[in-house]
């Protein structure tokens, strides 16, 4: 059993190890000594994209579509990855216990420990995988391009405004954004095999009249409804 004394202590050790303390710190030192209420209210605007109300919101909407539309793959998905990911984050902090840059001042509108960043990390799952969801839907390449971009340019407005308002130190930021794209990619690889199940099990669903040792050896067919293809592809 771990002794709730000594984890913190090694935390902070680890915490100490960190090779980008000094640019950490100058970063965080001059967006301080540069902070004014109108920036600190255009920041607050952008952070709002990673926090836990803006997340929840979206989430409920999603849920919904995916029950409606009966994609059950792609919920387990959804749920395994952004709240799972961002559960797993808050481990991490109480893992590391880094304290955050700032405390104390008339900008201060956080508690809690500092890395990685609650804001980014959150942002980096749900706009990740949203747009791991439509990617295969968009036909257009330019329209695929612009959904990439609009997704990384929320993330890096949310790390941005973490970072500036004094909320996190810029490693913070970027372990986040590198911890989400990890988790992305293993709930990707990880829940595939699930998704394939599904598409299968609905396909020898709908061929009720063929033998059983027939539909074992057919091979899937490549020509689906636009549903079918969307639950094979998230």
């Amino acid at each position: 059993m771990t002794n709730a004394l000594i984890l913190p202590q090694n935390c902070v050790a680890l915490a100490m190890a960190n090779p980008l303390a000094g640019p950490d710190h100058e970063v965080a030192g001059w967006f301080h000594a540069h902070l004014t209420h109108t920036f600190v209210s255009v920041l607050r605007a952008f952070t709002e994209f990673g926090s836990s109300e803006w997340i929840g919101v979206i989430l409920f909407f999603v849920v919904l579509y995916f029950v409606w539309k009966k994609w059950w793959p792609s919920l387990v998905t959804l749920i395994v990855a952004v709240p799972g990911g961002m559960l797993l984050n808050e481990w991490v902090k109480i893992a590391v216990h880094r304290q955050r840059p700032f405390l104390h001042g008339w900008f201060v509108d956080w508690s809690g420990y500092s890395f990685a960043s609650g804001h980014t990390i959150g942002a980096t799952l749900l706009f990740g995988q949203i747009l791991l969801f439509v990617i295969p839907v968009l036909k257009s390449r330019r329209w695929r391009s612009l959904a990439v971009f609009l997704a990384i340019t929320l993330v890096l407005l949310v790390g941005f405004s973490r970072i500036a308002l004094g909320a996190h130190y810029l490693t913070d930021v970027l372990a986040a954004m590198f911890f989400g794209s990890l988790w992305l990619a293993f709930c990707f690889f990880a829940l595939k095999p699930l998704h394939r199940r599904v598409a299968r099990r609905e396909l020898t669903s709908s061929m009720p009249f063929a033998e059983d040792g027939v539909l074992a050896l057919a091979p899937v067919p490549v020509t689906e409804t636009a549903e079918q293809v969307q639950v094979l592809s998230h």
